[in-house]
């Protein structure tokens, strides 16, 4: 079985570009995380738990947002609803300004919070507005192309994190107990002041690119077209979770975001573990060539799809996932290392393939389903955490257990669980049959 439907219909390319751009920004907020965490645990001495603490508040605020933003979009239509996101996601980068001011590690974790509920809403409007710009065979290639660019901004990201917010001194704990008071705030203003402008930055970038969005010929698209109106939001919850392949979507998203984030997050420090006495901007180096191929993942896997289904393709990159965490649980030396950068190739495709999977067959329930599949982003928000839990109490090379747990899930998916099931007799069933 190959798939040989086009990409997208000529109507539908100046859209398709315009969204895709988002892709690209929204990966500059969220992948500076990586950075974030090693840097603010040098400046405030926090554990691994409590540093992992950034995407606990981070995905916090995108399982928060996510039933509210699919709401949002029933109101207001997707080329409203991320004006929004994109606003309040520069809301989000302004807040680390005042937060790198005064020093404070809550007020961090609040900046996250609130980009990351703007990056929900624009997940919740543009993965599924993806889908729906051109024909449905190729909604996996589609979404799998546009979160490509996705990619090419997580490769940026770390480059940029590793010139403005690593380059300040790094000093080892036993330094840091020699120095006096003054000597230490210093220290620590200078370190923690180099967040600043790179937010300021991208706060300005998000701002210009909600007025080219508001500005532009979006046009309207919906799954649903002249279907009959829907029932009450607890009708609908109810009646979603009877699509089968969705709710099982649902749970491979959750697991594949929380293997994804806990091993990006922890990149630096399994570099630092295995090399001791590795600065962590040369750390980072690690987590380039690990995002580097992702990015190469995602450009050659939706090439794949042309001609391999999305869902086979998908087993493959899982179970090639699976041996490469086993290497990093089992290996020695700089082997676990360079397995991190080759799971970062096969974690390319799943969030998008996952997602388009999940959704199909779903027709006015689509923005709905879109956003239980955003909501379960909070995966990245739980598996750090317990993998910082874990290396606190272990080191960081056992905490690579929770991401083969999650992989094997997704594998799970991959081969049987992605396939539409519809409870007969439903109501979503009847609504499904309306034409």
């Amino acid at each position: 079985m190959t798939t040989s439907a086009p990409i997208t219909e000529r109507r539908y390319v100046a859209p398709l570009i315009l969204v895709t751009t988002l892709f690209f920004l929204w990966a500059l907020g969220g992948n500076l995380n990586d950075v974030l965490i090693p840097h603010l645990k040098k400046v405030f001495d926090l554990n691994d738990f409590q540093s992992a603490l950034i995407q606990v508040a981070f995905f916090g605020g995108y399982c928060l947002s996510a039933l509210p933003a699919g709401r949002l979009l029933e109101r207001i239509g997707y080329k409203n609803g991320i004006v929004v996101g994109l606003v309040t996601c520069a809301a989000g980068a302004l807040l680390f300004i005042p937060a790198a001011s005064i020093q404070v590690y809550g007020l961090f974790l609040f900046a996250s919070f609130v980009m990351a509920c703007g990056q929900g809403v624009l997940e919740v409007a543009a993965n599924p507005y993806v889908t729906l710009l051109g024909p449905v065979d190729s909604s996996e290639r589609r979404l799998n192309l546009a979160q490509s660019f996705n990619a090419v901004g997580a490769v940026v990201t770390p480059f940029i994190g590793a010139a403005f917010i690593l380059s300040a001194l790094e000093y080892s704990r036993e330094q840091l107990t020699t120095m006096t008071l003054a000597e230490t705030a210093a220290y620590r203003t200078a370190v923690v002041s180099t967040v600043r402008m790179p937010y300021l930055v991208i706060a300005g970038v998000f701002l210009a690119y909600a007025v080219v969005i508001f500005l532009s010929q979006l046009p309207e698209v919906g799954a649903a077209d002249g279907a009959v109106k829907q029932e009450s939001t607890g009708e609908e919850l109810r009646d979603i979770w009877r699509y089968g392949h969705l709710v099982k979507g649902v749970i491979a998203q959750f697991f594949y975001v929380g293997a994804q984030i806990g091993v990006g997050s922890f990149v630096i420090r399994l570099a630092q573990h295995s090399i001791p006495g590795m600065l962590q901007k040369d750390a980072s180096f690690y987590l380039k060539l690990h995002l580097i191929g992702f990015m190469l993942g995602r450009f050659s896997g939706s090439y794949i799809m042309k001609r391999v289904p999305a869902a086979r393709l998908l087993s493959l990159f899982a179970l090639s996932t699976l041996i490469g965490l086993l290497v990093v649980l089992l290996g020695s030396g700089v082997a676990p290392l360079w397995a991190v950068v080759l799971i970062g190739f096969f974690h390319s495709i799943m969030f998008p393939t996952i997602f388009a999977l999940s959704i199909k067959q779903l027709g006015r329930y689509t923005k709905l389903g879109s956003s239980l599949l955003v909501a379960s982003i909070l995966g990245g928000a739980i598996c750090p955490a317990i993998m910082g839990f874990i290396s606190d109490h272990s080191n960081i090379r056992v905490a690579f257990i929770v991401p083969l747990i999650c992989q094997a899930y997704v594998l799970y998916f991959a081969v049987r669980g992605y396939r539409p099931v519809l409870v007969a007799g439903s109501r979503a069933a009847e609504l499904s049959t309306v034409k």
